[in-house]
């Protein structure tokens, strides 16, 4: 199996989320690129792990798809949060969630 072409869609999924995390300023689309970004590196862990034959790969794929879950609940617990105290959810208006 071919590693290289699916190096490159890792490569590319996780710059098209850099330049998301960089240039958004909505959060929903922050954590969006967020999980971009984790797609990329998980394909690597699943495409490395089936050139080697190894599981190793796949399971710890399985615990950043956990992390990633867990951190869209967190991130959407701040932004309604934010919506509640602020009437906005931009993220160029968040100083800080106190007043």
């Amino acid at each position: 199996m071919l590693l290289v072409p699916f190096l490159i869609l890792a490569a590319f999924l996780f710059s098209t989320g850099i330049y998301g995390v960089l240039t958004r300023k909505d959060p929903v689309l922050l954590l969006m690129s967020l999980e971009v970004m984790l797609t990329g590196i998980n394909l690597n862990f699943v495409a490395f792990a089936s050139r080697y034959k190894s599981s190793a790969g796949d399971i710890f794929s399985l615990f950043v798809i956990a992390v990633s879950a867990i951190e869209v609940g967190v991130g959407l617990a701040l932004v309604l949060a934010l919506r509640k105290k602020k009437n906005s959810v931009q993220i160029n208006e968040l100083d800080s969630m106190r007043g």
